[in-house]
């Protein structure tokens, strides 16, 4: 099951608009604290800038909803990237955006175009991860197996997470729980009955958006 979607790495995007330079840098967060470490980084290494406009989302509900126009009209910048994550159902991330101002005014209109821009050029750098509520599936068997069992990932709907290699083969699956079932038949009948299960537990995942 779906919980949320979150950054899945730390990015940074560029883009120029009327020759203002914005540079956007994403951080997935868990915590308000969290976040503000982020942006006194992202601060201090541009504090020539002309505005550093931060804004972040947490919570599995989006409780936390917070952005700073950083010297910008009120309402053009720190909210309309705020509301750009809420659209797009991504909480737990942090996103400042840099601005060097170019010489040319942009307008209310076109500040809120320009920052939800280049904040999502920064999503778009940093990918989406999908954090699911997912079965991790422990399982052990010959090596004679291994590449049916990474062949049978799409088929079957897991992700192989970790393979430790030893007498025998030690896999990590994870896939979702209306899917288990079916992910241990396929394993049996490709052993022949003969994989060892060592654990199946409930868990949350990390999955990258296609």
């Amino acid at each position: 099951m779906l919980l949320y979607r979150q950054a899945a790495a730390f990015a940074e995007a560029e883009i120029v608009i009327e020759k203002s330079r914005f540079i956007a840098h994403v951080r997935p967060v868990e915590s308000r604290e969290e976040a503000e470490e982020f942006f006194s980084e992202i601060r201090k290494k541009y504090r020539d800038a002309t505005h550093n406009v931060p804004a972040m989302v947490l919570g599995e509900r989006m409780q936390v909803q917070w952005g700073s126009d950083d010297g910008e009209p009120q309402g053009t910048s720190g909210a309309p990237m705020v509301q750009y994550l809420v659209n797009e159902g991504i909480t737990n991330t942090a996103v400042i955006v840099t601005r060097y101002f170019g010489g040319i005014k942009l307008g209310t209109g076109g500040l809120v175009r320009a920052y939800t821009q280049a904040a999502r050029a920064g999503l778009d750098a940093s990918g989406i991860s999908r954090i699911m509520e997912m079965s991790v599936y422990t399982v052990k068997m010959d090596y004679t197996h291994l590449s049916r069992l990474q062949a049978g990932c799409d088929r079957y709907g897991y992700i192989i997470r970790d393979i430790v290699y030893e007498d025998m083969v030690t896999a990590v699956l994870v896939c979702e729980p209306e899917n288990i079932e079916q992910v241990r038949g396929f394993i049996k009948n490709m052993t022949g009955g003969k994989a060892e299960e060592l654990s199946l537990e409930e868990g949350i995942a990390r999955v990258p958006e296609a």
